[in-house]
């Protein structure tokens, strides 16, 4: 109930504003007091500079140190979680209260230079999405976590059909519109920018990669090695809602060739098995749910009438 009051008041702050915005800057904190008011000021001084219209929103989740504090001194609306709840409820939550048509999400920890975003925001002029792609030159990234990384970008880019160099970069850009129909779908936690990477190419929209550079955080990574394996879960659950036949295809696949081998080396030792037979109908079952399942997905995935129109 208070974070209701709280996203209604920051709601009616942004609407005392004047003007929409041409971009809205949304900044989720948890324990930045470094970085967050030079961030805001970056954001500031490189969209005033090109001539662009912003609004900037900090949301401060539930911080234990002076993020609170700092982020009011940058002079940015800022919308106060009183509760850590993860980094993607801290950017629906400024999504919610945002005005412009283009939205942009920008950690808040000094890693994602501020000097990309109008070049960025040029490019959605015909990208649904544009993330800032930190490619090999991820200097940032701690070694130890560089495997994993790569793992994961390329088993999703198998599972989804489409090169992903970065997966979950934490500058992007999006058009309004095409954000706002995966709201319901995006998770709390680390993996919002995983989860909107895979429904945006999954579904067909336009995705473009800047090649950036990728400084040294300030502060400490809230990310854990568990995180890994919830990535590569969800990974595939959301191949599943969207692309269903790249999973069962392959599954039903491997199921096939076990049973088609197991029965080939009975017969040729006389004595066919349940296991043989197991795979086949198994193989079959499996392809028989994954049409149905695509064509479910189908069926979500059609574009929606707008209100007032009728469908063709």
């Amino acid at each position: 109930m208070e974070e209701s009051r709280q996203l209604a008041a920051s709601r009616k702050l942004v609407a005392r504003k004047g003007s929409t915005p041409d971009v809205s800057v949304v900044i989720p904190a948890y324990n930045e007091e470094g970085a967050v008011e030079a961030t805001v000021e970056s954001v500031r001084s490189e969209l005033t500079g090109a001539g662009i219209s912003h609004e900037i929103i900090v949301v401060n989740d539930g911080s234990k140190d002076n993020t609170l504090e700092r982020a009011k001194a940058s002079g940015a609306t800022v919308v106060n979680m009183p509760h850590n709840g993860g980094y993607g409820r801290s950017l629906k939550a400024g999504i919610a209260i945002s005005t412009a048509p283009l939205i942009a999400i920008l950690d808040a920890d000094g890693t994602y230079p501020a000097s990309y975003l109008p070049e960025m925001i040029a490019m959605t002029e015909y990208n649904d999405m544009v993330v800032g792609d930190r490619g090999t030159a991820m200097k940032g990234v701690p070694l130890i976590r560089r495997p994993a990384k790569w793992v994961l970008n390329r088993t999703a880019g198998i599972l989804a059909g489409h090169r992903i160099t970065d997966l979950n970069s934490g500058l992007r850009l999006f058009r309004r519109e095409a954000l706002e129909q995966f709201i319901p779908l995006l998770p709390d936690a680390f993996s919002f920018t995983t989860t909107i990477t895979l429904c945006m190419l999954s579904s067909g929209m336009r995705v473009a990669y800047l090649p950036i550079v990728y400084g040294k955080r300030v502060g400490h990574s809230k990310m854990k090695a568990r995180d890994f394996w919830n990535f590569m879960f969800l990974v595939a659950r959301l191949t599943v809602y969207f692309q269903p036949l790249r999973i069962y295809m392959p599954a039903g696949l491997i199921l096939f060739l076990m049973g088609f081998f197991k029965g080939v080396y009975d017969v040729y030792i006389d004595n066919l098995s349940e296991t043989a037979v197991l795979g086949l109908l198994g193989a079959v079952l499996l392809w028989a749910l994954g049409l149905i399942a695509d064509m479910i997905a189908r069926l979500n995935l059609r574009p929606r009438a707008r209100p007032g129109t009728r469908p063709v």
